[in-house]
This record gives structure tokens, C-alpha cells and sequence, in this order.
């Protein structure tokens, strides 16, 4: 599948799922996109780890699929999160993101199962062949318990020409090189780990899908720019200005420290996550404000 050059690059800010009393706050999410167009991120990933996607029924991540199109119209691109543990269900969620409108879908390998490297092939090449959209692996063994290989992406693609990428969220950049050899440089690799997001870029990924794009959109895609320009010094620079922010997203299970930190900045009324998720631990609040402060986020 050719793809425009431009598209399936940069920062894809993979946004957060507001809630209000146990429901899915739409009207917030739509604001969300709204702050993240204004940000000059390059798309958006909705219903992905940082959207809580596992604690969301099928019909709120079709809802929230609609409602990110219907926000952006059409200033960025949406890419939908329609992975899940069963078949059935990613299949159903990618056909609702495709007829929603969506421009790509980021489809998880299957958690829990823990699949053979030829059940991940048989897996995301029936999922491609259901859709016209670019689609892209999303690789997270810590999660998943599941990792692919080179060559299990490489049968993919050679069976599903729009498989045209992967996100990469785990510490192993050897992945990534063996991927853009075998695969050539319009492979979009994604990465999914704020600490790794500079050296990834060093390496050719086409862009970065990390939760701190929700709290400082403008200054990641800044890093993603300079990295595509070959501006080393400033996107060195960048990625240590990034870096204790990026480090408190992880201070709990993600996305709680996240949305603690975005109550304060005002882009959240409530912190809410959903079970098994539960609000940030007492006295840590300190320690994110302190963070937000000195990356000069917060006045107060």
C-alpha cells in the first residue's frame, strides 16, 4: 500500500478516555482532539493502552471512534485502537472504526492467549484482509505477554500489503533495525516508550505514539521535527526537557499519574480511571506537581 508521505509520521498523541461517575465523557474527549489539533500533533490514537481500552465496552470504543472523527474534521488523522484479546471482537471493532471513518487502525497482538508465531501471522493477516485501511502491529510484550519477530512482521506484510507499520513499546532496539532492513524505510515503525522515543527516531521510526504528547503536545512534536531534519542538538535537547515528565506517566500503572496531572492542567475535570485501574496513591501528588512546575506546565 502506498502512502502519502507525510502521513503515518511524526507525533500520534495516543489520547486519554475521559470519565465522569463511570461513564465515558465524550463531550471531554472531543475537547481532547481539540487541544491536541492546537498542539500540532500529527494524529491522534483513540481507544489505545493510555484510552484504557481493555476497561471499555466494544460500543464506547465505536463511540469514541466516531467522536474523535467527527472533532478532528478531518485536521488530523485518527487512528483507532481495535485490538483485543478475541478475534471477534477486533474484527467487530475494526469494522466500526472503518465505517466511522477512520484513517488507520492500530490492532495489539492478542493478550493472554499468548499465540505461536504463526497464529500471529494467520491472525493479523485475516484482520487486514477485512479492511481497506492501513493497518499497524501494535508490539507490547509486557502487556501482551506476546512478542513478534522481524520475520513474523515480514510474512505479514508479504501477505497484507496494508500492514504498513508497527508501534514498538518495549526496550529492544535491535527490533527496529532488523525491521526497517528487512522491510525498507516506508515501514512505519511507531515507538511506544517515551525514554526510547530519541534513540528510535536516530534509528529511522517514522514517528512517536507516547502517552506525555497528552500533557506537552507542541514540544514532542518539536523532538519528532528535528529528529526528521536532522537537528541532533535540539532534539537532544527536547528529549531531556521531556524526560522527568515522561518518567512520571510511569510513576503508577499508566494512565493514573496521567491523568492526575492533566486534572491540573485543567485538560481533565476528574482524574477518574476505571477498575482495575484506582486513583493515584496519597503523597504522590507532590511529586507530579513538582514535575509539571519544572516543565514549566504549572504556575501554581
Amino acid at each position: 500500500m502506498k502512502l502519502d508521505a507525510t502521513f503515518l509520521r511524526g507525533s500520534y498523541t495516543p489520547v486519554v478516555t475521559p470519565f465522569r461517575d463511570g461513564k465515558v465523557d465524550l463531550e471531554r474527549f472531543a475537547s481532547l482532539i481539540e487541544w491536541q489539533v492546537g498542539g500540532g500533533s500529527n494524529g491522534i490514537v483513540a481507544a489505545g493502552t493510555t484510552g484504557e481500552s481493555t476497561s471499555l465496552s466494544l460500543k464506547e470504543r465505536a463511540d469514541l471512534f466516531k467522536t474523535a472523527v467527527a472533532a478532528s474534521r478531518n485536521r488530523i488523522p485518527i487512528v483507532a485502537g481495535t485490538g483485543s484479546g478475541s478475534y471477534e471482537e477486533t474484527a467487530e471493532l475494526s469494522d466500526a472504526a472503518e465505517k466511522a471513518g477512520v484513517d488507520a487502525l492500530l490492532v495489539v497482538t492478542p493478550y493472554y492467549s499468548r499465540p505461536p508465531q504463526g497464529g500471529l501471522v494467520e491472525y493479523f493477516v485475516k484482520i487486514a484482509k477485512r479492511t481497506a485501511l492501513p493497518v499497524l502491529i501494535y508490539h507490547i510484550p509486557g502487556r501482551a505477554a506476546v512478542s513478534v519477530t522481524s520475520q513474523t512482521v515480514a510474512q505479514i506484510v508479504e501477505q497484507s500489503p496494508n500492514v504498513v507499520g508497527i508501534k514498538h513499546a518495549v526496550h529492544e532496539l535491535d527490533l527496529v533495525s532488523e525491521l526497517l532492513v528487512r522491510l525498507g524505510s516506508d515501514f512505519r515503525v511507531f515507538c511506544g516508550l517515551e525514554s526510547l522515543s530519541l534513540p528510535m527516531l536516530a534509528l529511522g521510526a517514522a514517528g512517536v505514539m507516547n502517552a506525555v504528547g497528552n500533557l506537552d503536545p507542541k514540544r514532542v512534536v518539536q523532538l519528532c521535527d528535528a529528529a526528521s531534519s536532522g537537528k541532533w542538538d535540539e532534539a537532544r535537547r527536547l528529549h531531556f526537557e521531556l524526560f522527568a515528565l515522561s518518567q512520571a506517566i510511569f510513576l503508577d500503572t499508566n494512565p493514573i499519574p496521567l491523568k492526575y496531572m492533566m486534572t491540573r492542567l485543567g485538560l481533565l475535570a476528574t482524574p477518574e480511571v476505571r477498575l482495575p485501574l484506582v486513583p493515584l496513591n496519597s503523597g504522590r501528588e507532590k511529586v507530579l506537581d513538582d514535575v509539571l512546575r519544572k516543565a514549566g506546565l504549572l504556575d501554581h
